[in-house]
């Protein structure tokens, strides 16, 4: 084979520290914005980001260079500088220390992507506590709870 071909499409998910909901509407759409150049200046292509005031969901294809820890530390580093430095209102801004990456096959990319795009809409009836672990739960992931909020 001549060519090195990847599609790895992942949903991922992380809270502000202590989830503090300081991602207000105001702040969103630039934060959003943000997280997605972060990705794609590391080979993430079409990538859809979303949440609500204390979390963020983001559906990406990894590039096929991409080492997914290697990711989360810069997309987690460089946006929480970055938005610190937005408004002063935010310079105590943290993300949390860990996060969630899901595999999604091609099947369900659309289904994700909308779950994304209707964040608000979803959050009035499951908290992110409640999301997590859930999601933890659909993908065979078993964790302690006791290590598992910062």
């Amino acid at each position: 084979m001549t060519h090195s071909l990847c599609l790895v499409t992942v949903h991922i998910v992380f809270s502000t520290k202590d989830r503090q909901p300081l991602l207000t509407k105001e702040f969103q759409p630039r934060v959003w914005a943000y997280l997605s150049k972060i990705l794609h200046n590391m080979g993430c292509t079409d990538i859809t980001i979303g949440g609500i005031e204390d979390h963020i969901h983001a559906l990406c294809n990894l590039g096929k260079q991409c080492k997914p820890a290697l990711l989360m530390q810069d997309l987690k580093s460089d946006s929480s500088k970055w938005t610190k430095e937005l408004d002063p209102k935010l310079s105590d801004f943290y993300w949390q220390t860990g996060y969630g990456m899901f595999s999604v096959s091609s099947s369900h990319r659309e289904a994700v992507r909308a779950y994304i795009e209707t964040q608000e809409e979803h959050h009035k009836t499951e908290d992110f506590k409640e999301e997590y672990l859930r999601m933890l739960s659909e993908h065979n992931i078993a964790v302690d709870e006791r290590y598992l909020w910062d």
